[in-house]
């Protein structure tokens, strides 16, 4: 029943969302933007008065990173994967995924209430390095880092992070004697703005713009590998750190279901920032959401949750 009350969650919202994207290809953006620069801080700020911010988040977020870490250190040093998965940008997308539009409500339909802290925690994790980290994995690291805009631009990235935002307001209403009321305030704004967040993800795979079908063929073949990493490889490698470290089973069904999401569309919109295999990314974000819908109901039942 959990899993066809997430998929009925899931698929009419980016149904929804895929046929206005195809036919306004624009709205994408006008609604992205400020549910991006209001919505999203706001949506974290009341789920994170919700679950508290407590050890158990920042445990998550720690876990973001070194999993996140540990698989991009294998699949560069690792020879036949970084033969397999050519190019900075399928690499980001196969250890970055969509944990915030599409990783929270997985968590708010299948796991506990008391999940949902884990849930958050990676979220926070994973997006304060995709959107700071991400722009300069993309380009000449070594390099970069020499300059001193681009240490600027990480504290600026870090510091205007939806995430941190969110992280920021939460932690200053936590403090105030209205906790409960703005918790209660922010609760039913937090939950609509999910939901318009997976209309803009089908907006966003709705105007994307794929070339025609040899093409699409030739550019498959390049990506399938990122694809199996992202929706299996992650999360087995997940399991492994979660037995490894001994981790409670909540916190471990969270941590997989959070590993197992579709590519991050932050991934194609830095390819498209820095024009580095734009094809190829569109084409993962694409592909990796359609078969989410099979894969992540699949891990569930594998987890047991």
């Amino acid at each position: 029943m959990k899993i066809i009350y997430l998929l009925s969650e899931l698929i009419p919202c980016l149904l929804i969302g895929y046929l206005l994207g195809k036919h306004k290809q624009n709205l994408s953006l006008k609604v992205a933007r400020p549910l991006i620069r209001f919505g999203v801080p706001i949506s974290l700020m009341g789920i994170l008065l919700t679950v508290g911010i407590d050890f158990p988040l920042i445990h998550s977020a720690v876990m973001s990173l070194v999993s996140i870490g540990l698989l991009m250190t294998i699949i560069s040093r690792i020879p036949i994967l970084k033969e397999n998965i050519s190019g900075r940008t399928l690499q980001l997308g196969s250890g970055f995924g969509n944990t915030c539009y599409i990783g929270v409500p997985v968590s708010l339909a299948l796991l506990p209430k008391e999940a949902l802290s884990y849930s958050i925690g990676y979220d926070l994790g994973a997006t304060l390095v995709i959107w700071s980290l991400g722009p300069l994995l993309l380009t000449d690291v070594a390099s970069n880092l020499k300059k001193r805009d681009h240490f600027r631009n990480f504290s600026k990235a870090i510091t205007s992070s939806p995430a941190s935002k969110g992280l920021i307001g939460a932690l200053i209403f936590q403090a105030t004697p209205w906790t409960e009321q703005i918790t209660s305030f922010l609760w039913i704004p937090s939950k609509i703005v999910i939901i318009l967040a997976l209309v803009v993800v089908g907006m966003r795979l709705g105007a994307l713009k794929t070339s025609n079908l040899s093409m699409i063929k030739s550019q498959f073949v390049s990506i399938q590998n990122s694809l199996f990493v992202k929706l299996i490889g992650f999360p087995i490698l997940m399991i492994s750190l979660c037995l490894i470290f001994k981790l409670p089973e909540i916190m471990r069904n969270a941590l997989v279901l959070q590993a197992a999401t579709p590519t991050a569309i932050a991934v194609l919109l830095i390819a498209q920032a820095k024009s580095k295999d734009e094809e190829k990314a569109t084409l993962l974000v694409l592909a990796s959401t359609l078969a989410a819908l099979i894969t992540i109901p699949v891990w569930s039942l594998i987890l047991k949750v």
